[in-house]
């Protein structure tokens, strides 16, 4: 579903949002602070952004689609280089941080069906609930806007079934799983949105098959995915096509390996950020989420500032299920 209308706030907020909902949960920035001047959290940022050139430059200089793909890669580093420095020394220059796209998504399809039945193998229903959000985790690992998980990648590669084993002991810096294994293992969800967040084995292998168990228990699930590229983050248009890739036709209906599609919709959400802002989502969104009982955010501890202001650790997972009462 296209966005096409004025940004609107999330409706299941509470409100009034102003005083009730923050988008960032560390703070960046103060009111006290110079609006000219990048503050040590901004500063850090930007280096994560900077760290990143080298891996994406290697990426862009390897497309072959396009003939002059090195010297463009050249000049993207440049550039970009360029609009973090001008960042850096007035943090209201070229009005926020610039965007890049990074793509996994072809080799993550060719395990999709693989990672599935493993999943599907699993018989206790508890069980297969924890290797699905293992299997959220160990794709969300695969970031390639991470300066250190890119450094990683290019050099030795990584192994998302291997990622599922290796992912820090429990408990994690927030561990809820139990708590929500307790509901997941007593009720289905009427409606789940679910918001995505990178290219590749995170969107492939680790969110759709978690969607694909909610609709095989009933649940309507829509997938929310930015407007406009953002880092490595998944988009609306992308994910329509990714998720055209894993459906099948049988007798006129749509199936993701044997379970009924008809329920899966997919929206925009109508950013252009590399975070979530539930203050300002699409309409379609809004429209769409308005009888959700079951909202997900994924993502995970990928930067060392986030590590320490949750007192975890790096990589560490995040999982914190509150349940709301009517």
């Amino acid at each position: 579903m296209e966005s096409s209308s004025a940004m609107v706030p999330f409706p299941l907020l509470t409100t009034p949002i102003e005083s009730t909902y923050r988008p960032c949960t560390i703070p960046y920035r103060f009111a006290s602070d110079s609006p000219r001047k990048a503050t040590p959290a901004e500063v850090a940022w930007i280096d994560v952004f900077r760290k990143s050139i080298a891996s994406f430059r290697k990426h862009a200089e390897l497309d072959d689609s396009v003939s002059d793909a090195q010297a463009r890669a050249a000049q993207f580093s440049e550039r970009y280089g360029k609009i973090l420095d001008d960042l850096q020394e007035d943090p209201e220059s070229h009005g926020g941080p610039p965007d890049c796209v990074e793509e996994e998504n072809a080799k993550s399809l060719i395990l999709f069906e693989q990672v599935v039945t493993l999943f599907d193998n699993t018989e206790d229903g508890g069980k297969r609930l924890e290797n699905l959000i293992r299997g959220v985790f160990a794709g969300n690992i695969f970031d390639l806007g991470a300066a250190q998980l890119a450094e990683v990648f290019e050099r030795d590669g990584l192994s998302f079934l291997a990622s599922c084993e290796n992912l820090l002991p429990r408990p994690w810096v927030i561990d809820d799983l139990e708590t929500f294994k307790s509901s997941w293992m007593r009720k289905s969800w009427k409606k789940a949105v679910i918001f995505v967040d990178n290219s590749g084995a995170d969107i492939v292998l680790g969110i759709l098959p978690f969607a694909r168990e909610l609709l095989r228990r009933g649940t309507q699930v829509v997938l929310a995915a930015n407007d406009l590229p953002s880092i490595n983050d998944v988009t609306y248009s992308e994910l329509v096509e990714i998720v055209s890739k894993v459906k099948e036709m049988k007798d006129g209906r749509e199936y993701i390996l044997g379970v009924d599609a008809k329920n899966l919709l997919i929206v925009n959400s109508g950013s252009d950020l590399p975070v979530i802002d539930l203050s300002y989502v699409s309409p379609e969104l809004a429209y769409l989420s308005n009888d959700a009982d079951l909202v997900v955010l994924e993502g995970m501890v990928k930067h060392p500032e986030v590590a320490e202001f949750l007192g975890g650790r790096l990589y560490d997972c995040v999982i914190k299920y509150t349940e709301v009462i009517p």
